[in-house]
């Protein structure tokens, strides 16, 4: 049963440190009377995450693990209390989530037990400030995501129609798709708040548990909500809402599994958790950033998954600025990135008796691309959209899933390559509108290129003569396919009868 933490935890981290200076007097006199009033531990205030691997802790503490594995099983407290017990001579030190407000604390200055331990006096301090702002991380994410403000641009009713044209079968079965990569967003949220305040790279070996424990925990929860009806669009942001919440709870619950000493979710014990001295200098969880990444995450898949099921796609790779003979494309709906230019686009059809020119249908940007980054909207933008599309198809081309999401999120965590939450509803794979790379065409032959790119409006309509993306039959194919453009004749309605059209 998930547990619940109170507010009085916030206090724990605060409480537990109340004796540390906050700043050295760097002057001789200054430390050496601050050793004189706390012992030797003063030594080692004002630790950093790098001083945990520098000074060998994870080796120590398994090796600590081991020797004392007799008295862990024999605490009622598990692991905290034996350790309590080791470091201060408090059998009683639990950390566990269970309304107290000081079962996690412990006066760092003048103990004589922490200052008698000699060469394991550092290693102690060490593992015991880790412990301690470990349980406020957790303290930091009930507060954090028990908010109302959890998907909340998703909660009003007008929020489906403005990025689909009708509110039918359809969207609501995209709204449900959604629920499959929510657990993923859930995962980069938990690691996102443990790892924001550490530069990439840091804390690598205790991102990949922050990250399965907060997936595994959410996991089960789809099955109580994939039968929710959502048969208002509102009911999506409710439903989101509840996953992240309870999510959340469930994963706090790892608190008390871990301070005992046991494993969570098949993630490890908490010396996993404690690897690679994440926690040694923990700042707290930064809940407004938290939430706004969060909420950008939420968004941009709902976006996506309903432009998913609409003529929307990005074409580019051509120059910056274009005037290479493939066309001009909108620079109201572009990016510019490593010098190529890429669009996001809708190819509108018309409502009704289709007779006029109009009747193929024309060029313009996705139903509320113009609302994006502003108001309820502003933490997702155009580029953001065509950013994240791009790595997700460099990644996977057109078969970028939810299982590839966990995938690749747990992979940029655990390598240390990239930190998945800093960069939003940016992050590869948030959007998956499929991309067409056309740049080859600027030197290579493909009939009517000069029309490859079109500016928007109901004047312009693209011609695509031939394999358009890459200059590959079956990229072009499955593009189309992606693109919801399968039996389209539109693109090619210009084409001649010999061109050697893959769709």
């Amino acid at each position: 049963m998930p547990s619940f933490l109170h507010l009085s935890s916030l206090l724990l981290f605060s409480s537990s440190c109340l004796c540390i200076p906050l700043s050295l007097n760097p002057s001789r006199n200054a430390v050496h009377n601050l050793q004189r009033r706390c012992g030797p531990v003063a030594e080692f205030y004002n630790q950093k995450a790098s001083d945990w691997n520098s000074n060998g802790l994870d080796a120590w503490l398994d090796a600590w693990w081991t020797t004392h594995q007799a008295d862990i099983t024999a605490n009622s407290r598990g692991f905290a209390g034996a350790f309590g017990r080791w470091a201060v001579g408090n059998p009683d030190w639990s950390c566990r989530d269970d309304g107290s407000s000081s079962n996690c604390d412990f006066d760092t200055c003048n103990d004589d037990i922490l200052n008698a331990k000699g060469n394991e006096t550092r290693q102690a301090y060490y593992v015991m400030q880790s412990v301690n702002r470990l349980h406020s991380y957790f303290s930091g994410l009930s507060q954090a995501f028990q908010t109302a403000s959890i998907a909340a641009a998703l909660s009003k009713d007008s929020w489906a129609t403005t990025f689909y044209k009708d509110k039918d079968v359809k969207s609501v079965t995209a709204l449900k798709e959604i629920l499959n990569a929510a657990t993923t967003v859930v995962g980069i949220g938990a690691a996102f708040a443990g790892l924001a305040p550490a530069p990439v790279g840091v804390g690598v070996g205790a991102a990949s548990a922050l990250f399965a424990g907060a997936v595994g925990a959410a996991v089960p929860l789809l099955g109580t909500h994939q039968d929710d009806t959502l048969q208002r669009s509102a009911d999506l942001g409710s439903v989101l809402g509840k996953i992240v919440q309870e999510a959340m709870k469930g994963f706090i619950s790892a608190n008390n599994i871990l301070m005992h000493g046991d494993s969570f979710e098949s993630t490890g014990d908490i010396r996993a958790y404690l690897r690679d001295g994440l926690f040694l200098d923990f700042g707290g969880v930064d809940k407004v950033a938290v939430i706004e990444q969060m909420n950008a995450m939420l968004l941009g898949q709902a976006v996506n998954a309903l432009w998913r099921t609409q003529k929307v796609f990005i074409v580019g790779g051509g120059a910056c600025g274009d005037n290479q003979g493939i066309g001009s494309g909108p620079q109201e709906s572009s990016i510019c990135r490593d010098g190529k230019a890429w669009y996001l686009y809708w190819w509108e059809e018309p409502e009704g008796l289709k007779l006029s020119r109009s009747r193929y249908g024309w060029m313009s940007a996705p139903m509320g691309a113009d609302k994006l980054g502003k108001g309820d909207y502003e933490g997702v933008t155009v580029a953001d959209v065509i950013n994240s599309s791009l790595d997700a198809y460099t990644a996977a081309r057109y078969a970028y899933t939810p299982t590839t999401a966990a995938a690749r999120a747990r992979d940029a965590l655990t390598s240390g390559r990239a930190n998945p939450g800093t960069a939003g509803a940016a992050w590869e794979g948030v959007f998956t509108i499929p991309v067409c790379d056309v740049g080859w065409a600027v030197t290579g032959d493909i009939p009517d290129k000069q029309y490859i790119l079109q500016p928007l409006g109901k004047k312009y309509r693209p011609h695509w003569c031939g394999a358009v993306c890459s200059g590959d039959a079956q990229t072009t194919s499955e593009w189309i396919e992606a693109s919801n453009m399968g039996g389209f004749e539109s693109p090619k309605f210009l084409c001649d009868d010999d061109d050697d059209v893959p769709y």
